[in-house]
């Protein structure tokens, strides 16, 4: 059996919670807690972990910002494509039509706001419609 001397030590109050907190979860006394965690701390091998564990949050992080990018991609293409398609597709007003058009252009700006208020407060986007609308995709994975 290994031989063991009583210290005493001040630690901050929501370290000292947390480690009460995992140690009720592991149902184990908090010295035990406390001899694990330096036990990890001061081992040879506690950067190679530390180091694996960067590795791995840098690599979602990664897939993250290359799913935002290909997000904003199709945003910014879904967009041209719409103004391309509307400038050319759209004749020109005569000049006794343009205050009614402007005033059923308010209109529909309105509308537009209110159908884009009520589509973001739904957790279903562009992207899940786009990839549940191409036949044989999947939606993308989320994190």
């Amino acid at each position: 059996m290994t031989r063991r001397s009583k210290q005493t030590y001040r630690l901050p109050e929501d370290l000292v919670r947390e480690a009460s907190e995992l140690a009720a979860r592991r149902r184990v006394p908090l010295g035990s807690v406390v001899e694990m965690a330096l036990t990890l701390y001061l081992s040879p091998d506690s950067s190679d972990r530390l180091e694996a564990a960067l590795g791995r949050r840098l690599d979602r992080l990664n897939r993250q910002m290359e799913r935002l990018e290909r997000h904003a991609t199709i945003a910014n293409e879904t967009l041209a494509l719409f103004i391309r398609f509307w400038l050319t597709h759209t004749p020109p007003l005569p000049d006794t039509a343009q205050t009614a058009a402007q005033a059923k252009g308010r209109e529909r700006y309105d509308g537009f706001i209110e159908a884009l208020g009520r589509r973001l407060a739904r957790s279903r986007g562009l992207m899940d419609e786009l990839t549940s609308e191409v036949p044989g995709r999947n939606s993308p994975k989320t994190e």
